[in-house]
């Protein structure tokens, strides 16, 4: 019975929120803002975004934005992100070799807390990256490090040392403002600032074409704009006409027979989920030799395998590995684990990437789903201490 069943059940790839739009995972930059009416950082010695000015009253009597100053007002909040993936490939005859990957994107500057620069961006341009590097408006980069992410919307917070920042380039830093996407009216203009294709900052500008779309590949409603969009804009910000961040870009449909059709998450939808990702625990990635395992062999449950054999989505325990705490900890074969910690994970693969901060001896929490005894499913907490496998 369990053979049949494990037949049944397909191992997929998952591509997380916009990314699967791209076909690409680049590395992306966010500068932002001091966070909603100054919730975080009292103190703060990043400048306000000064967004007064930015408008012109012409002969006629209509305001008209002042594009050229309201991205010289811009540009300081704007970062852009260069990731670095280290990982095994096949080669020629059949062995494997370590290949260096990079991508890039963007991001916004949100705040400050405890010493450290909060940006913003997707979570498909940090996934799976070794190492991040922000660069700033004045072309100065430091390393920064994961704080919180939501694969399940797609967005990530990153932090930087408030330490590794000059005295010179926290001058000429500001932290975004944020606006209200519940407030934009379809035609209003609106301006996407971005590391597009990795070539360095850019600036494009549209109206919304819509507002409240739903995609394939993201859970959440997102604005339509046909300013351009595309790879490595991930993560950017898009502004409307007081400077104001209402979205974060994050998606061009990547088909030759659509033209100016770009995606932004609604901001306003967002802003509680990106202050609980700020007020994480900051996290290193752990080296190989002492990253911790579960010791569990599982499977990707995807949304058409969920649907059609009434599962919940999420990774699937099809059996346990010598050596591991989790059979013992209460995990049986059968459960789904949904999350790690409070972060949902949806694969395997962002299962194993929450997995690379967490060293061998470290406890952590899992959130599994399991069948009852009414045939459906219940949700509960299950605590493993994991261990070191390396050499196994």
């Amino acid at each position: 019975m369990k053979t049949r069943w494990n037949k049944m059940l397909k191992t997929t790839v998952a591509v997380t929120g916009c990314a699967v739009l791209f076909g690409v995972i680049g590395g992306v930059a966010f500068q932002g803002v001091n966070y909603i009416g100054g919730k975080i950082g009292e103190g703060n010695q990043i400048a306000q975004a000064d967004t007064s000015g930015l408008t012109q009253v012409s002969d006629s009597g209509s305001t008209e934005t002042d594009l050229t100053k309201l991205v010289e007002e811009s540009m300081p909040f704007v970062v852009s992100i260069q990731s670095m993936s280290v990982q095994e490939v096949k080669d020629f005859f059949g062995g494997t070799q370590q290949q260096t990957q990079e991508g890039a994107g963007s991001g916004f500057i949100i705040g400050e807390k405890d010493n450290e620069l909060l940006i913003v961006t997707n979570y498909h341009v940090i996934e799976g990256a070794d190492t991040l590097t922000v660069t700033f408006v004045d072309e100065t980069s430091v390393e920064v490090n994961v704080k919180g992410t939501d694969s399940e919307r797609d967005l990530a917070v990153v932090a930087a040392s408030l330490d590794d920042i000059g005295s010179d380039t926290k001058s000429q830093i500001k932290t975004a403002t944020l606006g209200s996407s519940d407030d934009l009216q379809v035609g209003e203009e609106v301006i996407a600032i971005g590391n597009a294709l990795g070539y360095g900052q850019s600036v494009t500008n549209g109206i919304v074409s819509a507002k409240d779309r739903e995609i394939d590949g993201y859970n959440g409603k997102l604005i339509q704009t046909n300013a351009a969009i595309n790879p490595g804009n991930s993560g950017g910000a898009l502004l409307n006409s007081k400077g104001e961040v209402v979205g974060i870009n994050c998606a061009k449909i990547n088909d030759q027979s659509v033209e100016g059709m770009g995606y932004a998450i609604q901001i306003s939808d967002v802003s509680g989920i990106i202050e609980d990702l700020m007020n994480q625990a900051t996290k290193e990635k752990v080296a190989d030799e002492e990253r911790g395992s579960l010791g569990v062999q599982v499977l990707d449950i995807d949304a058409a395998t969920a649907e059609q054999y009434q599962m919940p989505e999420g990774v699937y325990i099809r059996g346990f590995t010598e050596g591991g705490n989790a059979e013992e900890a209460g995990l049986r074969q059968g459960y789904i684990i949904t999350g790690i910690n409070g972060t949902k994970v949806s694969t395997a693969e962002k299962l194993q990437n929450q997995l690379s901060y967490c060293k061998a001896g470290e406890t952590v929490t899992l959130t599994v789903q399991y069948p009852d005894n009414s045939g459906s499913y219940a949700e509960k907490e299950v605590e493993v201490t994991l261990t070191n496998t390396s050499g196994r």
